[in-house]
This record gives structure tokens, C-alpha cells and sequence, in this order.
């Protein structure tokens, strides 16, 4: 089965999300990215969800689980549309995005090591009008939805794992929705870089700062000046689209309440 991507607007390394925005999928998408090797043992402390499985229900999955490369454009599904396969990032980042009808998006939650995209595939909705889209190049480990739905039909430990994922996942939902109706730019684009960076691995997100803009559903002028007076303070590196955080206690110290709030509801689920 082919890779469907969006059309892809090159500024340099990034992608314009008002193009994705304008592309509208009529029929399902269901990526096959590249599999490096079923053969090769998984590296379940790479992602925080898989880690969290007990080992003798994730023996059954070992031998069906796939390392993937995922690539920054990818549709992992499409909204209203099933999906057959659920995802497991570990070195990417995933942006959830409610779709309008015309089209129009918004990042409602974005999810990294911690997690799994397709929440749906568990939770008896078979879809979602949400999609996902990979933001940085980067690797994860895919199950087929057939496979998953097998294992949490017998409601086991399993099952526990992946609700108490949602849970935080929902807190997250619910506190981006109060973060943009309440705070400052400058408290949005702090939350969101700290966000990012709890999932992906080291200290450089790879994100234009229209992307963000979109993504926060601001103007890319107020990003823009918020990383100049974050990069003045010492608290980020900005070039060419790539964002080195420097200080990330700057960043904590900036952003508002809701970045603690939503770190804790997943330390709390997943200690």
C-alpha cells in the first residue's frame, strides 16, 4: 500500500500547515512507512506506554510489532476514516489536529515517547475527527488495530494501560482548549516548546515558527517576537527553523499553569 503525504511547501526544511490545511483526503489513509526489521528485539524503553505493559502481555505483541521510519508530513490517519494500524513514537513527534468541514485545522494535542496514536482503535469509536500528522522525522513502532483489538477485547492489564494513556491524554486536550482561550502568547509558546520537548529526545525541536503559529492558532509575528526576546534572555538558540532550548528553566518560568498541570496528570498515571 502506497504513502500518502500532504503536499509539502518547502521553506527550507519545514512545511506550511495552512497547505496541509487546504488538502482534503476523501478516502482513508493508511501509510506503510519502511520497516527496518521485525526482527530485531523492541526497545520498549524508548517508549513510555510500551514500557509500561506488563511483560508477559507484551510478549504476545513482540513478535507483531514493527520498527518504522516516520517522516515529517506523514498522515498516520486521516479524520472519519478507520485506521489499520495503531502507532508507538519514539524519536517523532505527532500532532493531533481537529479537522472543520472546510477543512481548517487545529492542533488539539501532540504526543511523542509517551504515548500512541490511534486512541480510537480501543476506545469502540473505530474513528476519530482528529488527524494525525508526523512533525519531525523520526522513528516509532506500529500494531495493526486488529492485533490490538484482540488483546483488550479480554480486558486485561492492557487495557488498564492504554485508559490511563487516554486519561492524560485528555487532560492534555482539555487544558491546551483553557491555555488558548486564557493565556498570553508569550505563556503558549513555552508551553507548547516544553510540551514538545518531554516528547522527543534531546534539547532541539526542528519547527518553523509559522508552523507553531498555526499549530497555536496565533500570528506568526507574535512568535516570532516572543523567540527573540527568549533567545535575548538565554533561554533558546533559534536558526533556520531550528529551536535549541538552552535553559528550560526559563522556559518553566514563563509558561503558565497549564504545562505543570498537564506534567503532573501523566506523572501521575505513569509514575
Amino acid at each position: 500500500m502506497a504513502i500518502r503525504m500532504f503536499d509539502i511547501e518547502h521553506r527550507a526544511w519545514g512545511f506550511d500547515l495552512h497547505s496541509i490545511a487546504a488538502c482534503a483526503l476523501p478516502a482513508a489513509n493508511h501509510p506503510t512507512p519502511l520497516a527496518r526489521s521485525t526482527a530485531l528485539p523492541v526497545a520498549r524503553s524508548t517508549n513510555r506506554l510500551l514500557a509500561s505493559i506488563p511483560d508477559d502481555d507484551f510478549a504476545r505483541w513482540a513478535p507483531r510489532v514493527e520498527l518504522v521510519d516516520l517522516h515529517r508530513g506523514q498522515v498516520l490517519h486521516e479524520s472519519h476514516a478507520p485506521t489499520e494500524y495503531v502507532y508507538f513514537p519514539t524519536t517523532c513527534m505527532v500532532s493531533i489536529l481537529y479537522v472543520l468541514a472546510n477543512g481548517a485545522t487545529t492542533e488539539v494535542a501532540v504526543v511523542g515517547k509517551e504515548g500512541i496514536v490511534g486512541i480510537s482503535q480501543f476506545m469502540g469509536g473505530e474513528s476519530t475527527p482528529t488527524r494525525a500528522v508526523v512533525l519531525s522525522d523520526g522513528s516509532g513502532y506500529r500494531l495493526s488495530s486488529s492485533e490490538l483489538k484482540t488483546e483488550i477485547e479480554s480486558a486485561g492489564p492492557v487495557l488498564s494501560v492504554l485508559l490511563r494513556y487516554t486519561q492524560a491524554l485528555i487532560a492534555q486536550v482539555s487544558q491546551t482548549a483553557v491555555c488558548n482561550r486564557h493565556h498570553s502568547i508569550r505563556q503558549q509558546f513555552c508551553r507548547w516548546l516544553l510540551l514538545s520537548l518531554d516528547r522527543v529526545a534531546g534539547d532541539e525541536l526542528v519547527m518553523t515558527q509559522e508552523l507553531i503559529a498555526n499549530m497555536l492558532g496565533v500570528r506568526r509575528e507574535g512568535i516570532t517576537a516572543e523567540a527573540l526576546r527568549l533567545q535575548a534572555e538565554g533561554a533558546l538558540r533559534y536558526h533556520r527553523g531550528h529551536i535549541t532550548v538552552l535553559d528550560r528553566s526559563k522556559l518553566a518560568a514563563n509558561a503558565c499553569e497549564c504545562y505543570s498541570a498537564i506534567s503532573r496528570e501523566y506523572e501521575r498515571l505513569f509514575p
